[in-house]
């Protein structure tokens, strides 16, 4: 079973949304608040948190960023505002998706599915390739599990969309990618399909891989081009 945590203060959206993921096959566990939300937490390991924008007490992207530093759990955004701003927020605090309300629960389903799709590790045995591990600057990314550790050995956790888009830099050192490629080469292109989205990944990127996050040297902004991740990459097998 694949486990959901859906979190809506709304009674009369929580319940018949989980009673209907119930019957796609997930098994559901529900929570209507920050602190019922940081509970199921401890309880459990979740592969997915629907979380609802406005929340009593802890607003959702609070919650955001909490699911995401220290769990490093997928998470789609419910959201009544349609503010581009508001969209960019979710984004800020590592939301892999966002779905506006009044929503169609078969197109949530379908994005459920596809967040779960980019975050599962491979089902088949893993290449030589697929199991190593990229080395940079002390740091190593390994494949097979995504799983970034710095030079101290301490593990850094990634959301999905900043697993793909490091990897997308350590395989094309110092070269510069737009934006347009970056979108193509994370395969992100069936998510959130504008150019705000990367800048806001690799913000959050630079805040775990740079000692100095404003005054990046690893992933440098090329103005008017992209990004380049200035740096010699090594691969390493198992």
């Amino acid at each position: 079973m694949t486990h959901l945590l859906v979190v809506d203060d709304h009674r009369t959206i929580r319940e018949p949304l989980a009673a209907y993921l119930r019957r796609q096959g997930f098994e559901v566990i529900t929570a209507d608040d920050g602190r019922s939300t940081r509970a199921r937490l401890a309880e459990r390991r979740f592969a997915l948190v629907v979380l609802d924008l406005m929340l009593p007490g802890e607003d959702g992207l609070s919650l955001c960023r909490h699911i995401r530093d220290d769990f490093g759990t997928p998470v789609i955004m419910l959201t009544a505002r349609v503010a581009y701003g508001d969209r960019i927020a979710g984004l800020d605090m590592g939301a892999d998706d966002y779905v506006t309300k009044p929503f169609n629960v078969d197109e949530l389903v379908a994005r459920i599915r596809s967040v779960l799709r980019r975050a599962a590790p491979p089902r088949q045995a893993a290449s030589a390739e697929e199991s190593g591990r990229l080395l940079f600057e002390g740091w190593a990314l390994h494949l097979l599990h995504r799983r970034l550790h710095d030079p101290a050995g301490v593990e850094v956790p990634l959301s999905t969309m900043e697993y793909r888009l490091l990897r997308v830099f350590l395989e094309r050192p110092n070269q510069v990618l737009s934006r347009d490629e970056l979108l193509d080469l994370s395969s992100h292109r069936d998510g959130i399909g504008f150019d705000r989205s990367i800048d806001s990944q690799i913000s959050r990127l630079r805040k775990k891989l740079e000692q100095d996050p404003r005054r990046p040297t690893l992933l440098k902004t090329i103005w008017g081009d992209g990004y380049l991740f200035a740096a010699q990459v090594h691969r390493a097998m198992p």
